[in-house]
C-alpha cells in the first residue's frame, strides 16, 4: 500500500502523542519525523520526502502559517490548532484541513483519507506555474488545463465551477472534473470576470449554470449546491439585486 510519509510540526509535547496514537490505527500513514519547532522542519523537508504535514500555529520563533508562506512547494498540509480565527487565513494557503484541537479520531480519520485521496491525485503530476502559458492557437472562449504531462483544452461554458483542492484545482465540467496544480488566485485573475464569479474562499462559479440562490445557497442548473462564504454574501447580494 502505498503510504503518506508525514511529518508533525508542534511545540506541544501533548500534540505529538496524540496524533502518533492515531496514526497507529490508519494503515496508510507513516509518520517519518518530528519536530518541535517549525524551523527545525526545514532541514527535514530537504533531506527527505515528505507527503504530508501536520502543522501547528501558535509556535515560537516562527508561527505555522508564516513557515508555510516560505515553502515553494509544500507538502499537503493539515493544520493543528487551539485557535479557530485562523481556519479562513489557513485555506487561502491551500491546506488540506483544518483539525481544531482536541480533536477526536473519526475526524482526525477524515483529515487523513481526504489527504491520502488528493496525494493520489497528484501522483505523477509536475508544479506549474499560477498562470502557465497556453499553447498558441487556442481558440476563444476555451482554456488549456493542465492534468499530468497534457494541456487539456475545454470550453469555458462547458465549465460548472471551479473548487479550490489543497495545492491544486478542481474543475468541474457535467459529471467530472479536472484536477490541475494552480490556485484558485491563479485561474481568477484568468477567466473573464463578466462570466465567472467568486462566491467563496473555495468556490469560483459560471455564472451560466446558476439555476436559484436561496439564503447562503447557490444551487447550480445540475442540481449541485455551492455555499456563499461569510465575506462574499454582499457581493452575491449586490449580483442577484
Amino acid at each position: 500500500m502505498n503510504k503518506l510519509r508525514s511529518l508533525i510540526i508542534d511545540d506541544e509535547p501533548l500534540a505529538h502523542k496524540v496524533i502518533l496514537e492515531y496514526a497507529k490505527d490508519v494503515p496508510f500513514l507513516e509518520i517519518c519525523g518530528q519536530c518541535y519547532l517549525a524551523t527545525e522542519a526545514l532541514s527535514i523537508l530537504s533531506r527527505q520526502k515528505t507527503d504530508l504535514v501536520f502543522l501547528d500555529i501558535q509556535m515560537p520563533k516562527i508561527k505555522g502559517l508564516d513557515f508555510l508562506r516560505t515553502l515553494h512547494h509544500p507538502p499537503i498540509v493539515i493544520v493543528t490548532s487551539a485557535y479557530e480565527e485562523y481556519a479562513l487565513e489557513s485555506f487561502d494557503l491551500d491546506v488540506c484541513d483544518y483539525l481544531l484541537k482536541p480533536f477526536r479520531f473519526g475526524r482526525f480519520l477524515k483529515a487523513v483519507n481526504k489527504a491520502m485521496e488528493l496525494h493520489q491525485l497528484k501522483r505523477g503530476a509536475v508544479p506549474s506555474p499560477a498562470r502557465p502559458p497556453a499553447p498558441a492557437g487556442h481558440e476563444p472562449g476555451q482554456i488549456f488545463i493542465k492534468v499530468d504531462k497534457r494541456h487539456i483544452q475545454v470550453s469555458l461554458s462547458d465549465i460548472f465551477y471551479l473548487e479550490s483542492y489543497g495545492n491544486y484545482v478542481k474543475v468541474w465540467l457535467e459529471g467530472e472534473f479536472h484536477l490541475t496544480p494552480r490556485t484558485l488566485s491563479g485561474f481568477e485573475e484568468e477567466l473573464p470576470a463578466g462570466d465567472f464569479f467568486r462566491i467563496h474562499k473555495s468556490y469560483i462559479l459560471n455564472r451560466k449554470h446558476v439555476d436559484f440562490v436561496e439564503g447562503n445557497t447557490v444551487r447550480l442548473k445540475n442540481g449541485g449546491q455551492l455555499p456563499v462564504g461569510k465575506s462574499f454574501r454582499q457581493r452575491v447580494k449586490d449580483w442577484i439585486g
